[in-house]
């Protein structure tokens, strides 16, 4: 099936779930060691096995749209640099200067032809190549090929770009992604304004990316906000290798389906039903009509603490001041909605894990996306490519 089929697909899954009052199930309630989102070893090995071996969507193609343009970032306590260099291409960087280690470039976004290190004032080209040395006949002799930023693998699919944090890893993004680009592309996301980003803090990242992959607590959660559109506990899940895309239909979907042509299900996103698009291990995308929210998981700095950082795309470009302002509002409601309504719980739940309460936490046949989500990183954290990867499968 191609995107709109597939689409239309979980479409007619999700009106036939809402009718039924059904929604997907797994054979089996899942068990994960309470440990798992306190025990420091465990926390240490998901940043070498996990955070620093795998491909990070660290940036959008609308945050660096010209040449020039850079941003500067913090990545589980590694200085990030991504920039587009005169040809357009996208490169990244350690943000390190290599006489002294200090930053070449302020966290945030900016644009300039070469960047210079604000300590002794070293400067870099875009490549990352040593251009000069200030002060140099003082200095003394220096090969300045041998002194350049450590570049990151880096690649630019579908408006996103995502970055290894490990010099010289090999990085294939189609196989990573397993044909979820096709979905991205389809979304145009290359072509959609960045509006500005929002930082949380919360508990363990897993505690917190749990809260994304279910909609089994709308209800209770967020009666207010969520639950008027969305129904509690009914979703559809799909699998792209450890990736998902996750169907929320919407408590209307009964009407508005039926009165468009089967053959266009697929392009009804938004009218009906809502995707939260999952990026493993961080990072979750949800695109409502007035704004998107993307949020992406860093752990640390320790393991019962996480920082997010929430990123704001549309498709059109701001129009006016009064447009702004009205953006600059719904970033601040829908970062205010993920704090309030989900981050403290999280926090509410660390204390509970920590507390040796319980040994155990028990994912439901009705949480599929958790249990999914826990089986790929166990996987990842056991190293061996020898063992069969998971599988998504709905009870049959």
């Amino acid at each position: 099936m191609n995107r709109n089929e597939r689409i239309g697909a979980a479409a007619a899954k999700m009106r036939g779930y809402v009718e039924q009052k059904q929604t997907f199930l797994t054979s089996a309630v899942k068990r994960v060691p309470a440990r798992s989102y306190t025990d420091p070893d465990q926390w240490k090995a998901e940043m070498e096995l996990v955070f620093r071996r795998l491909p990070l969507m660290l940036a959008f193609t609308a945050e660096l749209p010209k040449p020039g343009d850079y941003k500067a970032m913090d990545v589980i306590g590694l200085p990030v640099l991504i920039n587009r260099d005169k040809a357009g291409t996208v490169r990244a960087f350690l943000n390190v200067c290599p006489h002294r280690g200090a930053p070449v470039a302020g966290e945030g976004h900016g644009n300039c032809p070469r960047f210079t290190c604000k300590y002794h004032g070293w400067t870099f080209g875009p490549d990352g190549r040593l251009i000069g040395v200030s002060e140099a006949s003082k200095f003394g002799t220096v090969d300045k090929a041998d002194l350049a930023l450590r570049e990151l693998p880096a690649a630019e699919r579908a408006g996103m770009i995502f970055v290894s944090l490990t010099p010289g890893a090999p990085m294939d993004i189609e196989d990573f992604t397993r044909g979820y680009l096709e979905d991205f592309e389809g979304l145009g996301l290359a072509d959609w304004t960045y509006l500005g980003n929002r930082v949380i803090e919360g508990a363990n990242w897993k505690v917190a990316i749990d809260g994304y992959l279910e909609g089994y607590h709308f209800a209770s959660l967020h009666p207010q906000t969520i639950y008027p559109r969305t129904p509690s506990n009914c979703a559809h899940y799909e699998a792209f290798g450890p990736h998902m895309r996750i169907g929320f239909p919407q408590h209307r979907i009964v009407e508005t389906l039926p009165a468009v042509p089967r053959e266009e299900w697929g392009a009804q996103e938004n009218n009906g039903f809502d995707f939260a698009r999952i990026l493993f291990p961080n990072v979750s995308m949800f695109i409502a009509p007035e704004i998107t929210q993307v949020a992406q998981l860093f752990p640390g700095p320790t393991p019962d603490r996480n920082r997010t950082v929430l990123t704001y795309l549309r498709r059109e470009p701001i129009r006016d001041e009064a447009d702004r302002e009205q953006a600059e509002a719904a970033m601040n409601f829908f970062r205010d909605v993920t704090y309030t309504e989900d981050y403290l719980i999280g926090m509410d739940v660390q204390q509970g894990l920590q507390s040796g309460a319980h040994d155990e936490f028990l994912f439901g046949r009705n949480e599929p996306g958790n249990q999914y989500f826990h089986e790929w990183l166990d996987w990842y954290l056991q190293d061996d490519t020898e063992i069969p990867e998971p599988v998504l499968q709905a009870e049959d």
